[in-house]
């Protein structure tokens, strides 16, 4: 047994051709192989995970670069597709009535088209007296506000005193100009006709084709059990998406409707117009509650002689609407499925609005609530629906 041994020490190779090592005799040829082997596949292992993680972080960063070069093509092509969920139960039950799917359709783009119209028609001229009269509307609300901060006035002035040299002399700057001339308007007109014209043809089309294409997708997927899964899958999240976009446009436009009311009670200028600001600043959360009370604070300051309490009036009933409307309405009728975690609106907010700017900041929401409800239904994609759940 020791010659043995000692033969095995000094031999340079082994029987199978693997280099010799002192331990290999005490442990058997096959044992020796075999954990020498798991620890090499254990760092392949690794090695390769790693590489992994980078590959998906590349992607990643690619991905997003795509998303923001590519912003033009793609905010059109997801507003029309949330525009065709949200209508598409209504072109279903035009379908139920044995109606063509193209008539159902034909109607509803009718419809839309000139409520549209009509709408751009009543809101564009105050809204067009409002962005030219800006200028001196600022000039009537310094005062007021020049009044309401006095004593914050006589402390900057004594702090300034006393940091300033008595020769020192204070150059006020010019105001900038925020006038819109006419060619600015006549310039951008063509552009934003070819995307609302593109934008209600894609609609159209998703309305009449939607089905036959999510139908031929189910067909390309291999064997009966993967089709039966992508049917579910696909019918249970165009159903949930549409509903959700359908119910959240309905409250909104209420809340829309409420201010308007409401505007129109404490007679304040143009309450049509910004109650439709109040029905499109509510599709971002929290953000717009809150600029929309800011804008109908000045929109007070601006309509009385001074600034008491009557002008801030607006501004606190249209934060008890949004409070109620946000904690009661919206949460009794979409239920507590659809509900999401305040720090995840708001990073999908900033992500998007960096991205893609307001058109990102009001459709983040509607996006955020969709990938929550398809990755509900997708397997291995389920952490995600439980990070954004509230």
């Amino acid at each position: 047994m020791s010659i043995e041994f000692e033969r095995a020490a000094q031999a340079p190779e082994d029987m199978d051709g693997e280099p010799a090592h002192p331990i290999a005799p005490a442990l058997g040829p096959a044992r020796y192989r075999l954990l020498g082997g798991g620890q090499t596949a254990r760092g392949m292992r690794r090695h390769l995970g790693a590489i992994r993680q980078a590959m998906n972080v590349m992607l990643f960063l690619a991905l997003m670069y795509t998303i923001a070069i590519a912003r033009d093509l793609l905010i059109p092509l997801v507003l029309a597709a949330f525009l065709g969920l949200a209508l598409n139960p209504l072109v279903a039950a035009g379908t139920r009535l044995r109606l063509p799917r193209w008539l159902s359709a034909s109607v509803l783009m009718i419809g839309l088209i000139f409520g549209m119209v009509s709408g751009v028609g009543q809101l564009a001229q105050p809204a067009a007296g409002w962005i030219h009269g800006a200028p001196a509307a600022v000039r009537t609300l310094v005062p007021k506000l020049r009044r309401m901060s006095r004593p914050l006035e006589a402390a900057n002035r004594a702090t300034q005193s006393l940091v300033t040299t008595p020769g020192a002399r204070t150059v006020a700057a010019a105001p900038a100009s925020m006038a819109i001339s006419t060619w600015d308007v006549v310039s951008a007109a063509p552009k934003v006709l070819a995307d609302v014209l593109g934008v209600m043809l894609l609609v159209f089309f998703f309305l009449v084709f939607g089905d036959s294409m999510l139908r031929r997708l189910v067909e390309i997927t291999p064997g009966f059990a993967y089709k039966r899964h992508a049917v579910v899958i696909v019918r249970g999240t165009q159903t949930q998406v549409s509903r959700y976009l359908l119910t959240a446009l309905l409250i909104n436009a209420g809340l829309g409707v409420m201010t308007a009311s409401m505007l129109w009670f404490y007679h304040m200028p143009d309450p049509v117009l910004w109650g439709a600001v109040a029905m499109f600043a509510n599709f971002v959360p929290y953000v717009g509650a809150i600029c929309t009370a800011i804008v109908l604070a000045l929109v007070g300051m601006l309509s009385t002689n001074d600034a008491s309490l009557h002008a801030f009036l607006p501004a606190l009933t249209f934060s008890a609407i949004t409070a109620l409307e946000g904690n009661l309405v919206t949460p009794m009728i979409q239920g507590r499925s659809m509900r999401l975690s305040p720090i995840a609106i708001l990073l999908w907010l900033l992500v998007w609005g960096w991205l893609w700017g307001i058109p990102g900041a009001l459709l983040a929401v509607p996006m955020l609530t969709s990938t929550k409800l398809i990755a509900e239904r997708v397997r291995g994609w389920n952490w995600f629906a439980v990070i954004v759940q509230r």
